[in-house]
């Protein structure tokens, strides 16, 4: 059996994204029902050196977006950070579903092998197409997305396992 990079990767990040959308609308509810400013849940943080909410939803989006244009050859596109309220972030997630639906499998299949440069500010970090998704992207997108749910969990949002896996 052979992997299929282009579900592997557009298929993977379509769900995880769709789910991480339906448990920022829980928080949004959330915030609305129980008369909490929306900022505040948004700039919430599991502990005082980790990235708020909002920095965790654009970099699982970051990872998703940059991950089918490496796999593609192409360079990524840049998304602002500016995103400071639970429709904004709706927004980017959307836009970044739109952005990794729009690659055909033909441009994604076949990139196992392709050389994946990423520049980080420690310097340079260089993979393979199918160890850069497997062991780095994928890993990154459920860590933030993980966390983005324990951060609206541990303020009382209503949240299960379901809320974070979806339906099958």
């Amino acid at each position: 059996m052979t992997i299929s990079m282009y579900e592997t990767s557009v298929g993977s990040f379509v769900r995880v994204l769709n789910n991480l959308s339906a448990v920022l609308a829980k928080g949004a509810a959330h915030a609305e029902t129980k008369k909490i400013d929306p900022a505040v849940l948004l700039s919430c943080r599991l502990y005082p050196d980790m990235f708020p909410l909002t920095r965790q939803v654009q970099i699982a989006t970051d990872g998703a977006k940059g991950c089918v244009a490496r796999l593609a050859g192409v360079e990524p596109p840049s998304f602002p950070d500016n995103e400071s309220s639970f429709a904004e972030l709706e927004a980017r997630i959307r836009k970044t579903i739109d952005y990794v639906q729009s690659f055909k499998p033909e441009q994604i299949n076949g990139s196992e092998a392709r050389a994946v440069t990423l520049k980080l500010r420690n310097g340079e970090m260089n993979f393979e197409g199918l160890p850069y998704l497997l062991g780095f992207v994928l890993p990154n997108l459920y860590f933030h997305a993980s966390t983005t749910y324990n951060i609206l969990r541990h303020n009382g949002v209503e949240l299960g396992k379901m809320d974070f896996l979806g339906k099958p």
